[in-house]
């Protein structure tokens, strides 16, 4: 590792990241490793990553980059030159960890495999995201975490299944395999720390959307089940089913179990249910879904949410109404656990964004900055970690190598999809 460590800083204090990746998957993993300390030196083409248009904006500020950039040194290279690449060269000597998630062939074709960088830094750990994987007949194909989530099966069972496909209202895809491959580069650096060899680690976005299919894949390969979408309930599960309120909210209610299901019961007053044969053990609940599923529903339509919240609170029913995004910042658990987090701002003061986890008891995550302009910190990364001149950084700003400081696009970003 780099430098000293720092253990109020988190536990990757010393830990140095090259980020060459755009929109989200990449820049989410290096955005995890931020949070917990590890020096993440992020490079963006001129214009700026296309992440920065997308989200809304407040002042011309888009806010969804500014907490995928947070805790990041923001630099401009144009990686498509010679003088650009030999930085990288010389970047890759200096870190830990590059993450990039380019089409496959991309950092072979800039002269940047990592039999190229290995032989300057063997310790080096390349963290590689991609649609597909860097193998394979799909490998060289555009993928999108919302596209490659169809190819993972992720989409097929999400949604009702009387419509079509839906999508989670989130780069659900990207940040999972986000989750990955932060969780791939942590067991590559043991490694290197170990041995003193830096490895690839391969991340697809389908693979790691396909992986949580687990639950699915033996009961195709054995009983040719093809699992479908469910909705809001759970075939296998009763009663765990969404259930609506005379006043319009929502209530997810989960009493499958069997103390579950006695505990909603008694808070309906139907204590006679638990006789039932239809309904007293899990597999019959499962047999007559559609009957106890209604006499929940009709309980809970003749009740506005607090009179339902008060009663099933009571008995100590596994419950929830959904929750939006307004519920949320006036939640008292959301303020105790310090999970919406105001973050100081170069341009607006202050942000709020979600706070770091998971939550370590010794060396916790931190946010110490929001995300900023482009290239913002050129200079200053050139100049301290690879020790350029101020001369030779202006000539690389005159050849249009590198970027500075500079005002953030002002393209006019209308919501990404």
């Amino acid at each position: 590792m780099h430098g000293k460590q720092d253990i109020t800083r988190g536990p990757l204090q010393g830990v140095r990241v090259l980020e060459l990746g755009t929109t989200v998957a990449g820049p989410f993993c290096a955005r995890l490793l931020a949070d917990f300390g590890a020096e993440v030196i992020k490079v963006e083409a001129a214009e700026g990553d296309p992440i920065r248009t997308s989200g809304k904006r407040f002042k011309d500020k888009p806010l969804y980059a500014a907490s995928l950039m947070r805790n990041k040194k923001l630099i401009v290279i144009d990686l498509r030159v010679a003088a650009g690449q030999d930085l990288v060269k010389r970047f890759a000597a200096k870190c830990d960890l590059m993450i990039e998630n380019f089409r496959p062939g991309t950092l072979e074709k800039w002269g940047l495999g990592y039999d190229v960088l290995a032989k300057i830094n063997p310790r080096l750990v390349l963290v590689r995201v991609s649609g597909y994987g860097q193998t394979g007949p799909y490998s060289q194909r555009p993928g999108y975490g919302v596209v490659c989530e169809a190819v993972g099966g992720l989409r097929h069972v999400t949604g009702d299944a009387d419509r079509p496909p839906a999508r989670a209202n989130v780069a659900l895809t990207d940040c999972i395999t986000g989750v990955y491959a932060a969780f791939g580069a942590m067991m590559a650096l043991r490694h290197s720390e170990r041995t003193g060899q830096g490895q690839v680690v391969d991340t697809a976005l389908y693979e790691c959307a396909f992986s949580f299919m687990e639950a699915h894949i033996s009961s195709y390969e054995k009983l040719g089940y093809v699992v479908n979408r469910e909705g809001s309930s759970h075939s296998g599960s009763v009663v765990n089913s969404l259930f609506s309120t005379r006043d319009g909210h929502y209530v997810h209610v989960q009493g499958a179990q069997t103390n579950s299901f006695r505990r909603l019961c008694l808070a309906m007053g139907r204590a006679d249910i638990l006789a039932d044969t239809r309904f007293n053990t899990r597999l019959e609940r499962v047999k007559n879904a559609d009957e106890i599923n209604g006499i929940v529903a009709a309980w809970m339509g003749t009740r506005d949410y607090a009179d339902a919240e008060r009663e099933l609170s009571a008995h100590d029913v596994v419950f929830t109404r959904i929750f939006t995004m307004t519920e949320i910042f006036k939640d008292p658990h959301y303020q105790a656990r310090g999970m919406l987090a105001r973050v100081p701002d170069e341009e607006l003061g202050s942000l709020t964004m979600a706070a770091p986890v998971p939550r370590l008891s010794r060396t916790p995550g931190a946010i110490r900055n929001s995300g900023g302009r482009v290239g913002r910190d050129t200079s200053d990364v050139l100049r301290d970690v690879l020790g350029l001149a101020a001369a030779e950084i202006k000539q690389l700003e005159r050849d249009n190598v590198i970027g500075g400081a500079s005002p953030a696009t002002t393209t006019s970003g209308k919501e990404s999809k």
